[in-house]
């Protein structure tokens, strides 16, 4: 049971790559799930793993310590097949690109089993188009002020500088015109009239603290968290590598401290400030939080939130898959005591959001 439970995790993910359009990993772990029933290669390379949760990635783990070894030039053949290190995609290529997958493998199965200890750290930074919306929504609610960051599960904290980020949908852009981040076609069928107007009366924002979290955090001005963050955006998603490129530009330019500890305590540590609007928002980083965890995470946000007042208010907002249809990823604002209001969904990397 325990193979055929990592087969069909990772047949599991395949799908969803396949969904996300990314061909070429849904191929290659659709025939890694086939090879670990089979008790190949890839059952020794997964050893310890097999048995591991969904929500542990592991598939990702997998695909992302591959690809590390492509962007670092020590996967050659490989290479030939990854669009993000120069390579080409082709019909009937398939074979091959799998061959060349399972060689690597093979012969570097020590670092690939390395990297299968790493948790994925994506940090998409097209979700912060979803987390720019709801905060010029919490502006326009609360009036303009300063404002503090705080970001829970932030990875490398590239989205704490999403208000340095050029989002942009036909006939309407906000953010810095010259921003090395540029998140285009952001609205499907039209920007909102909310976001229009917010966007407006706000066309630049005064950042005063930019905080997050994270278990791992990693140090994206560093060789190894810059490779790590690249390894896990697919080879076929180079629109989401440009992007990531032009975020740690942003990252060796302007500072974000961040801290390793869980969210909880974490949040402990905040409290309201006077004339200052205090946001704290997450992305597609509940799922990866214990039960128990994430009641003590739900009960300090209820505690900043009935410590919020008018000149000292709070805003929680949240860009997370739907607890009843995992599917659907919404994008949801509560300022300080108010129930919450649904204002977008959104593919899961973010771009598009759409009216609900």
């Amino acid at each position: 049971m325990t193979v055929e439970h990592a087969a069909t995790s990772l047949e599991r993910q395949a799908r969803a790559c396949a969904a996300m359009a990314a061909g070429r990993y849904a191929d290659l772990l659709s025939r890694t799930a086939a090879d670990v029933r089979a008790g190949g290669l890839f059952a020794e390379v997964l050893a310890g793993y097999l048995d591991a949760p969904f929500g542990a990635a592991v598939p990702l783990r997998l695909l992302g310590g591959v690809h590390a070894l492509v962007l670092t030039g020590r996967a050659p053949e490989l290479a030939a097949f990854y669009p993000s290190a120069g390579g080409r995609q082709a019909p009937g290529d398939a074979d091959a690109c799998w061959d060349a997958f399972r060689a690597v493998v093979a012969t570097q199965r020590d670092t690939v089993r390395d990297w299968l200890r790493r948790p994925p750290q994506t940090n998409e930074v097209g979700r912060a188009n979803l987390l720019v919306a709801g905060l010029l929504h919490a502006l326009g609610e609360v009036g303009g002020r300063p404002v503090r960051l705080v970001e829970l599960g932030a990875s490398a904290g590239l989205n704490l500088r999403a208000d340095l980020f050029r989002v942009e949908a036909p006939g309407w852009a906000w953010g810095p015109a010259d921003s090395p981040v540029r998140l285009p076609d952001a609205w499907r069928d039209g920007t909102p009239d909310w976001l229009r107007a917010a966007a407006a009366a706000y066309p630049e924002l005064t950042v005063l603290e930019r905080l997050g979290c994270d278990l791992t955090p990693l140090d994206p001005t560093s060789e190894d968290g810059a490779l790590a963050l690249r390894a896990y955006v697919w080879p076929e998603h180079t629109d989401r590598a440009a992007r990531l490129a032009g975020a740690l530009t942003l990252a060796r330019r302007v500072p974000a401290r961040m801290t390793a500890m869980g969210a909880a305590d974490f949040l402990a540590g905040i409290d309201p400030r006077p004339g200052t609007l205090t946001v704290v928002w997450h992305s597609v980083m509940r799922q990866y939080v214990q039960a128990d965890e994430w009641a003590r995470v739900s009960t300090e946000l209820d505690r900043l939130a009935a410590a919020a007042d008018a000149d000292a208010p709070v805003a929680h907002l949240l860009f997370e898959p739907d607890l009843l249809d995992a599917r659907h990823f919404q994008l949801h604002a509560r300022i300080n005591t108010a129930p919450p209001q649904l204002l977008a969904e959104a593919h899961p990397h973010g771009l598009p959001a759409r009216r609900p």
